[in-house]
């Protein structure tokens, strides 16, 4: 299935003051939140195809990318978790990689895992 980059973008659009920690605005619905975080990952799924490196964003999404060898079997050994405000915050540019790694707000682990920075953001705000 091809993601859409505008339908994307309209979803991340549509919580944008969230994605940026205005203190006035209320969490999103977890639907508009599901929306932006599964359609933001499987972009950058579909922008760097490959299966080397899995991103999760628990409880909505788990993505394989980046080019190289295939998982196929138990922990991958290039993964990277985090939770949907960090990952949306990454997706759209907003914060980098390296300083949600050292904020300890991501989960980077092997030595390819990194290498989604070189593909962010998916959707520029």
């Amino acid at each position: 299935m091809r993601i859409d980059p505008a339908e994307t973008r309209q979803a991340v659009l549509a919580i944008e003051k969230w994605i940026n920690g205005e203190e006035s605005v209320e969490k999103p619905g977890r639907s508009a939140l599901a929306a932006a975080t599964r359609l933001s990952a499987r972009l950058l799924a579909q922008d760097a195809p490959g299966h080397s490196v899995e991103v999760r964003v628990p409880p909505f999404v788990a993505v394989q990318c980046i080019d190289g060898p295939k998982h196929t079997r138990g922990t991958p050994p290039n993964v990277v978790e985090t939770d949907p405000h960090t990952w949306l915050r990454l997706a759209t540019g907003v914060t980098t990689f390296d300083a949600e790694v050292a904020s300890g707000k991501i989960s980077a682990s092997g030595t390819r895992a990194g290498e989604i920075a070189d593909w962010l953001p998916v959707v520029k705000l």
